[in-house]
This record gives structure tokens, C-alpha cells and sequence, in this order.
């Protein structure tokens, strides 16, 4: 069940306890509206959008967060190497948006990345550097709003000035 609480790469899953509920609920939403997950190269979001889609209506969404809310907040296992003083810059520009301590921010829609799946995370900005995510009409918080996304990378753990590859 540990593994579970703090995602399974073996699955492409990423840890998901810890995360704000507004941002779990905003995600599942946009699976199951198809902003996000439709994308023919999103193999991964291809995945989830049919298991949003089981999801009848806002009250089983808010249910399956509640759920979520109840798992055990522990970091993910580090699986990306990286160069922390190679990292100082894109963190800066990171963290404008997603704050110092990586805590997220909820009055600019920006999710926690501290202590998330750095292997997702990594996964995922290179889907937006690619055009992957965030191009969606209706996904307008999955845009950078003029940040360069190939700046934007950084790890929940050990930054790197170039988009790394994880070691899963």
C-alpha cells in the first residue's frame, strides 16, 4: 500500500496525496471533459481519461478526493538525477509561479511540485515543451502564460538546467 500512497511509476501513476484539492478535482475534471488526455501523443493521459470518465458527476469527484485527502502525505522516491547549482536558475523561474517552497499556490492555480513524483514531473514538462499539454482551448491553466516551459522544468528535488530523463 506504500507504493500506492506515493504513486507507482510502474504504472504511470503519480503520487497524488499531499496535492491541493482544488487542483485534484480541476485534473479530473479536465479528463473527463477531454482538455486533458486527448492529445494523440499523451499515452499516459490516454490512460486516465476513461477512469475520470467513470466518474457520474462533482459528488463522486469530490469522493474520490476525500479519498485521496486521507492517504499518508510522504515524498515520492527520488528517480532523477540532477545538479542543484545547474538548477538555480529555471528554480527562480519556477518558483515565481509555484512558490519558494514548492507549496503551490491556490490564488494563481499553480500545484504543489514539492515532494511530488519527480518522474511524472519530468514526464509532463516535457508534454508541454512538445505541445502536448497544456495547447488544450480549455485547459487555460496548463498553459506557462508566456513562461518558456524548457525554463520551467525544475525537479521536486534536484534541479538540472536541461530537460533530464528519468531513471525508472
Amino acid at each position: 500500500m506504500a507504493r500506492k500512497r506515493r504513486g507507482n511509476p510502474a504504472l504511470n501513476a503519480p503520487k497524488l496525496s499531499g496535492q491541493g484539492d482544488w487542483y485534484l478535482k480541476r485534473q479530473l475534471q479536465h479528463f473527463k471533459s477531454g482538455a486533458r488526455g486527448t492529445h494523440d501523443k499523451d499515452t499516459f493521459g490516454k490512460m486516465m481519461a476513461p477512469m475520470a470518465a467513470t466518474l457520474a458527476d462533482d459528488a463522486a469527484i469530490n469522493n474520490v478526493v476525500a479519498y485521496i485527502k486521507t492517504l499518508p502525505d510522504n515524498p515520492a522516491a527520488a528517480t532523477v538525477n540532477g545538479n542543484a547549482k545547474n538548477g538555480h536558475d529555471p528554480y527562480v523561474t519556477c518558483a515565481a509561479c509555484h512558490g519558494r517552497r514548492w507549496a503551490g499556490h491556490t490564488g494563481n492555480e499553480r500545484p504543489r511540485l514539492k515532494g511530488m513524483s519527480d518522474w511524472y514531473l519530468v514526464t509532463q514538462l516535457n508534454n508541454f515543451r512538445q505541445g502536448i499539454r497544456g495547447a488544450h482551448p480549455k485547459d487555460i491553466y496548463g498553459r506557462a502564460d508566456g513562461v518558456d516551459r524548457r525554463q520551467c522544468w525544475t525537479m521536486t528535488r534536484q534541479p538540472r538546467t536541461s530537460l533530464p530523463t528519468s531513471t525508472r
